[in-house]
């Protein structure tokens, strides 16, 4: 029982922690010195396509692969749910930024929850600008509540 909470707690805290992570990422990496592979996400376009800026999946990726690949083999336990919660986090973010907010996999329809629409007010808000500089709302799955859409 004690190993399922400390399990499901390292699971949870690496979810968690992705979005900060992501946060700080984008802010200080993606709209700094890598400017160059993320500006292809702020050019407007209407089709799914892969853009530079996909390159990141696979910088985030590679880490979570390592960490369940040792968490598996290896003698570090731990780091199979770390690696399983970076993993989690890594669908997460695809389902609610490509496919909800950008629309790379059509939906029949968006779901209306108010989260979702907060996410997507802000992420849009974010994209306004085409420049490095400028922008607000660098996170993925948390957005202040000054970006809650007032009911008509």
């Amino acid at each position: 029982m004690v190993a399922a909470v400390i399990w499901l707690s390292l699971f949870l805290g690496a979810l968690v922690a992705m979005e900060l992570v992501a946060y700080l990422t984008h802010r200080f990496l993606m709209h700094g010195p890598l400017w160059f592979l993320h500006h292809s996400h702020h050019v407007p376009h209407r089709h799914p396509r892969l853009e530079w800026n996909d390159v990141f999946g696979i910088g985030f990726a590679v880490p979570s692969i390592v960490c369940i690949y040792l968490g598996t083999f290896g003698e570090w336990w731990a780091l199979l749910p770390i690696g399983l919660g970076m993993t989690a986090y890594g669908v997460v973010y695809f389902l609610f930024h490509d496919v909800v907010v950008h629309r790379r996999l059509r939906l029949r329809r968006l779901p209306e929850s108010a989260y979702l629409r907060r996410i997507i007010k802000a992420h849009l808000v974010h994209h306004r600008t085409h420049q490095r500089d400028g922008a607000e709302s660098f996170g993925f799955l948390y957005a202040p509540s000054k970006f809650t859409q007032q009911q008509r």
